[in-house]
């Protein structure tokens, strides 16, 4: 047995870094079509939208926008300041406009139209749990509101302050706390503090050859904390579990103390605790700390691409290798919209990579397949060199018994490059007048095919309610013993009301997954954007115990209040 490693080397940087107020990432970073041949066409098929003729909104202007005064007094600052220190406590307009929301396209146009009802009064930055400790306190005995905040990629509306809320409204931002503190290796558990971002917090465990295997499409820039928030889903959950799976411990400060849960490998003491954590997306305190499964870097790691002939024999492939004793790390299938969404993106093919991309849609053809309801899948394999091959030789076995065609991992290694980007396609169309988001429900196996036709006739007669052409498409991924989770990506051109046009879509979406036997959500959260379908999804009687504990919890309703049930 040996020691737990303490990491004494990684220490946080003191500045936070935040995506652009305005948009999705970094500035300097975004989409470009100019190199794609394909999607410019593709585009105006599926939208009606001329990317060539289309006007770009130029770039938001921040000293436009109104921005309401910060209603702290100046003594509640002075004492967060005296807590956190004056260059951790922020009263600034910049500063509490990009604490205000998350990065749902309703965040996005609001934001970028000025429409900007609450801002948090004043943004803190404790370095520690010691001084989230402090600063719940005051905070609580001002009854004032905290609303806890990571790396802001949230799209549930699970940040933002009630547009109604008189209090001071406090944003506790954790972006200091990002060090992983400590690996416990005969365990393969780790202790990270809440606010390390995705990259950062794997940079530090892969030094010492581990991995957390969680890797959302927020990645890049969500925090551990968010994920835990939020019950998050990973890319590669069929291996590594989602993150409630993934968690073992917590640590959440609360007023007048810190809520434990130690980390044991399960435990039969009543509800669990660190269940009603999980998902709770700040309303039962600061979640400082977590305690996750950490596992070796593998030895070999690689994604797979397969082609099938269509939805059908797809699904049935996907459900016979979840039901297996085989354990891929990622078993994702697109369907035909998506495939043909995903070839639009790609690059052009020169030389000989174009001659074997034309012969294989020629030798598809010739087997009599229509490319128009062909689908692409990925499927990823994790560990020694040897049992991966094994796996895959097994995969390959049930493919080819539902007419699917393996095509390398050519086609992997660019969904590897590109699985962090597809947040920047978003505000490439909304700089156009376009919305592009998404929703994504779970189900049984056998409500699967009934979801995905029931949310594509849903949505069609929306477009056709907003009198716009649209565009659906979706994928399945993470998949489970029992079913897998839907995701459904949505798009059409903007007209004179675009949240107006954009709620009649996203509700038509939601009120289907719930029609057809779906969740209201798989891994993006409730917070104000799903809460209107929670009592369908877990019954009244579900809603009324939610309420209870969160009331219980907290009588006062100083955290993050009215998300998920108001």
């Amino acid at each position: 047995m040996t020691e737990p490693t303490r990491r004494t080397d990684a220490v946080h940087t003191g500045a936070v870094k935040h995506m652009k107020w305005w948009g999705w990432g970094v500035d300097g970073v975004g989409f470009r079509h100019e190199d794609k041949p394909g999607f410019a066409p593709f585009v105006q098929k599926a939208i009606g939208l001329d990317l060539w003729a289309a006007e770009r909104t130029e770039q938001s202007d921040f000293s436009q926008l109104k921005v309401e005064p910060s209603t702290a007094p100046e003594e509640f600052v002075t004492a967060l300041s005296g807590i956190v220190g004056a260059g951790y406590t922020a009263v600034d307009d910049l500063s509490r406009v990009v604490h205000t929301y998350g990065k749902s396209l309703r965040d996005l146009v609001r934001i970028r139209t000025g429409e900007i009802a609450r801002t948090p009064d004043v943004v803190v930055y404790p370095a520690d749990e010691a001084e989230v400790r402090r600063v719940v306190d005051t905070a609580v005995e001002a009854d004032a509101v905290i609303i806890p905040f990571g790396g802001g990629s949230n799209i549930a509306g699970s940040l933002e302050p009630h547009p109604d809320e008189s209090r001071v409204v406090v944003s506790l931002d954790l972006g200091r706390l990002d060090r992983v503190l400590e690996i416990d290796a005969d365990s393969g558990l780790a202790r990270i503090q809440a606010g390390a971002l995705g990259p950062g917090l794997e940079a530090q465990l892969n030094r010492d050859g581990w991995t957390m295997g969680h890797f959302p499409d927020s990645f890049t820039h969500s925090t551990l904390g968010g994920w835990v928030a939020t019950r998050s889903s990973g890319m590669q959950s069929d291996k590594y579990g989602d993150i409630a799976d993934i968690v073992k411990g917590l640590r959440v400060v609360r007023a007048g103390g810190v809520l434990v849960i130690r980390a044991v490998p399960s435990a039969s003491t009543g509800p669990s605790v660190r269940e009603m954590v999980v998902g709770s997306e700040g309303r039962l305190g600061v979640i400082t700390e977590v305690t996750a499964q950490v596992h070796r870097l593998p030895e070999k790691r690689a994604i797979y691409a397969y082609f099938f002939k269509n939805l059908d024999h797809g699904l049935a492939a996907m459900q016979e290798i979840a039901e297996s004793d085989v354990s891929p790390s990622v078993t994702r299938i697109s369907d035909a919209h998506e495939t043909g969404f995903s070839l639009a993106t790609s690059k052009e093919s020169k030389g000989i990579q174009k001659k074997v991309q034309a012969g294989l849609m020629a030798y598809l053809r010739r087997r009599g397949w229509n490319l128009d309801e062909m689908c692409l899948s990925f499927i990823g394999f994790e560990g020694g060199a040897a049992h991966a091959k094994r796996q895959k030789s097994l995969v390959d076995r049930m493919v080819r018994r539902h007419q699917g065609i393996g095509v390398g991992k050519g086609p992997g290694a660019l969904y590897d490059q590109k699985k962090f980007d597809t947040p920047y396609i978003r505000d490439f169309l909304l700089d156009r007048g376009a919305a592009g988001d998404v929703s994504e429900t779970a189900g049984p196996w056998s409500k699967l095919r009934g979801i995905h036709a029931a949310v594509y006739e849903a949505a069609d007669r929306a477009y056709e309610k907003i009198g716009h052409k649209g565009w659906t498409m979706s994928h399945l991924s993470h998949s489970y013993h029992s079913g897998a989770c839907l995701y459904f990506t949505f798009a059409f051109a903007f007209g004179d009301d675009p949240l107006g046009e954009y709620d009649t879509v996203k509700r038509a979406i939601q009120q289907a997954f719930v029609d057809a036997g779906g969740t209201i959500s798989h891994h993006h959260g409730v917070g104000l954007e799903h809460a209107p379908w929670l009592a369908e999804d877990i019954s009244t009687q579900g809603v009324a115990i939610m309420s209870g504990l969160l009331d219980a919890a907290d009588p006062g309703r100083n955290f993050n209040p009215r998300k998920i049930v108001v």
